[in-house]
C-alpha cells in the first residue's frame, strides 16, 4: 500500500479539499470528513497509510 501526504487546503461542508505534497502539478481531493481525525483544519498535513489518515507536523 503506497504511503501518502498531504495538506489540507480548505474544508467545504462535510468534505476537505486535499492536495497531496510529493507531486508538483497534483489536482485537489475532495475527501469526505467521516474518513479524517476530527480535529483537521486548514493546513493540517495528514499521511495517509493502510487506507487511514492521521495528522503529521501539528
Amino acid at each position: 500500500m503506497e504511503t501518502a501526504t498531504y495538506q489540507v487546503i480548505r474544508i467545504d461542508g462535510d468534505y476537505a479539499i486535499l492536495r497531496r505534497l510529493d507531486e508538483e502539478d497534483a489536482a485537489e481531493i475532495p475527501v469526505a470528513r467521516a474518513l479524517l481525525p476530527p480535529e483537521i483544519r486548514e493546513g493540517s498535513r495528514l499521511l495517509r497509510e493502510f487506507l487511514e489518515y492521521s495528522i503529521i507536523d501539528e
